[in-house]
């Protein structure tokens, strides 16, 4: 479940190691009063024992070795990997299956060194928060509680990565109960992978949008749950309605957390099994069969009172092997897509369907490397192509620059050209005001002329003489 290793590093700390009789057989450590299921565990008879060896190699069967065998014997007998599901994998082969029946071993094979890339060279705005919040993850199992050991350090790298590999999702504090479950039966990028998997809906609907701004999809499954659970206890329901009692103030951590924040650790691990395989249903379904188990006492309290039952329920309840056969028989897949639909035509569809986008998403980035490939391919023609248009380009610019100069060459000569009409409209505008001066001024030019001046210097003075006084009034 851990690696060995691992707990000789915790071992070996500043931390004093607790007595093995203190520790169940997850790692946590056990209440004083030793009285937990987990504590009754170890004492099972030799036939407990010879049946639990029957079941793993029952597994190792059905699997094969390192799974070779699992998607051929899912498809094979659905039904028979399915009753074996739900009866509990066995814990020795726990980290293997959920990397099968999730996808992610399949996203490790596809993205190697991807997950090495984001823990060394890139950074995270959420560093900070996961830090502050590696302390509270399982603080009573042995591998989370040395300080900067082994068990918070791979926790940090895994909610790290994630928060850089989906920045629209980044990090929010119940992810760290998901990863660290994980951390305890698989290796850090084993536990990366299935949380992507799981996240981006390798096989069943992606789970972010339980994590993005908003929480839009517990919102969801709260407004789903709120009904089903009408349906099936209306009394109880008509109960929460007198007592003010919403889902949101109860039910947000079993979705957000798939029970793994405050249930007992063996329940929590069968309900995992199940929802690997089967999805988020069986969260719907334990939810409903929890409160079936307890409607009897939960009808007879008060606000505060009923508040505290349903966030601590009797460890008779707790009992996997009488709460999840009751959640098996309960139905509500199609009732469940149905309170869906109603879900987004009451918000106005302000809410889109998450799985779709993320699906989409998710298409996108598998086949991201694809494209690159393509348009690696294209680069060369790309490139020829841009070259051509810039010599075409560049011969446009130089007939324009010719065409320029040679307008302006015109220009320059019709500029000219309307200077001089200028002048002369002008001196034909005034010529009328100024003729009797213009006839006085020609006798004055002719008597200062001197002896055989050429009527053209005598015009030249003239006009000269008369652009003078125009000027001057």
């Amino acid at each position: 479940m851990m690696d060995r290793k691992k707990i000789e590093d915790y071992e070996s700390g500043p931390v004093s190691p607790k007595p093995v009789d203190r520790v169940d057989r997850f790692g946590f450590i056990k209440p004083e009063n030793g009285n937990s299921p987990e504590a009754l565990s170890r004492s099972k008879s030799a036939s407990e024992f010879e049946r639990e060896e029957r079941r793993v190699r029952k597994w190792r069967k059905m699997i094969g070795v390192g799974g070779s065998d699992w998607k051929h014997y899912v498809r094979r007998k659905p039904h028979v990997v399915k009753r074996r599901v739900r009866k509990g994998i066995p814990d020795c082969l726990r980290g293997l299956v959920w990397q099968l029946i999730s996808g992610s071993r399949d996203l490790l094979l596809m993205n190697p060194g991807v997950y090495e890339q984001l823990v060394i060279y890139e950074t995270s705005a959420a560093e900070l928060d996961i830090i502050r919040d590696i302390s509270r993850t399982f603080p009573s199992h042995v591998f989370f509680q040395q300080r900067h050991g082994p068990g918070q350090r791979s926790l940090y790298n895994v909610l790290k990565a994630y928060s850089v590999f989906d920045r629209d999702v980044g990090y929010v504090q119940g992810m760290g109960f998901i990863a660290g479950l994980l951390l305890l039966y698989m290796s850090e990028e084993d536990a990366f992978w299935l949380l992507v998997a799981l996240l981006k809906g390798a096989v069943h609907a992606p789970m972010e949008g339980l994590y993005l701004a908003g929480l839009p999809l517990v919102q969801q499954y709260l407004f789903q749950f709120d009904h089903l659970m009408r349906e099936h206890l209306p009394k109880l329901g008509e109960h929460f309605s007198q007592e003010m009692i919403n889902p949101s103030m109860y039910a947000s951590q079993w979705f957000i957390t798939v029970f793994s924040y405050s249930f007992p650790f063996h329940l929590a691990l069968r309900i995992w099994d199940v929802f690997l395989y089967e999805g988020v249903k069986i969260v719907f379904k334990v939810g409903l069969a929890l409160l079936k188990c307890c409607h009897e006492d939960l009808v007879k309290l008060p606000f505060e009172k009923l508040i505290h039952g349903l966030r601590n329920f009797p460890d008779e309840v707790m009992d996997p092997d009488t709460l999840l056969p009751m959640a098996y028989s309960i139905k509500i897949s199609k009732r469940l897509e149905e309170w869906r639909l109603e879900y987004e035509k009451v918000n106005g569809k302000a809410v889109a369907s998450s799985e779709s986008c993320v699906k989409q998403k998710h298409l996108l980035e598998r086949h991201a490397s694809r494209r690159k490939t393509e348009n690696d391919e294209q680069n060369g023609e790309v490139i020829q192509s841009t070259e051509t248009r810039g010599k075409q380009k560049l011969l446009v610019e130089r007939h324009s620059l010719r065409l320029r100069k040679k307008n302006d060459r015109k220009n320059g000569e019709v500029i000219q050209s309307t200077v001089a009409s200028g002048k002369q409209q002008l001196l034909g505008r005034h010529y009328s005001q100024v003729k009797p001066d213009y006839k006085k001024l020609d006798g004055e030019v002719i008597q200062s002329a001197e002896p055989g001046c050429k009527s053209e210097e005598l015009s030249e003075r003239r006009d000269s003489q008369l652009m003078t006084r125009l000027a001057t009034n």
